[in-house]
């Protein structure tokens, strides 16, 4: 007989790639990283027990932790500690990346980090191959603005690349 905790293991360690994705996306910082990871699988678990099924699992986890993501995000910029390096470091340099491929993606990792908190949801959701109406749904937003939105964020991100003078 699957307890309620089993259960709910089972379904968070079947989806933790999603998890750990929004992490890296939102948090620069292992140690953030870290920290936020267990901030949504709390609120995950809190909120288990509103989960209907009448979505899938993926769905409904995805709109739990991005909303978790952004509010720790905001929680964490107005933490009188949090203090931002100089703009001239840079952290996808630290990454030490092994092959062209890893170098790429430090430097579009970092790109992200410059987006805004909705931008990074809609940028995340459409990197995992969602469908339009259901990031919509996620986001609370329409189809067409989905649409938009991506696209501006395409053309942002392709800018903050260029402005890091990285040219894929």
């Amino acid at each position: 007989m699957e307890t309620k905790e089993t259960g709910f293991l089972l379904l968070i360690g079947e989806n933790k790639g999603i998890l750990y994705k929004i992490c890296k996306i939102y948090q620069d910082e292992q140690e953030d990283r870290n920290d936020l990871l267990q901030e949504m699988i709390l609120q995950l678990w809190l909120a288990f027990e509103s989960f209907r099924g009448e979505s899938k699992f993926s769905s409904w986890m995805y709109r739990v932790a991005l909303n978790t993501a952004i509010v720790f995000f905001k929680k964490q910029k107005r933490r009188p500690d949090n203090k931002q390096l100089p703009h001239q470091f840079d952290r996808a340099e630290e990454l030490s990346p092994i092959g062209e491929k890893e170098e790429q993606l430090a430097v579009f990792y970092k790109a992200v980090q410059q987006l805004g908190k909705v931008e990074k949801a809609l940028i995340y959701l459409y990197m995992e191959n969602q469908p339009y109406e259901e990031i919509a749904a996620n986001l609370g937003i329409t189809e067409g603005n989905v649409r938009v939105r991506i696209n501006r964020i395409k053309n942002k991100l392709k800018e903050i690349i260029k402005q890091m003078n990285y040219e894929y």
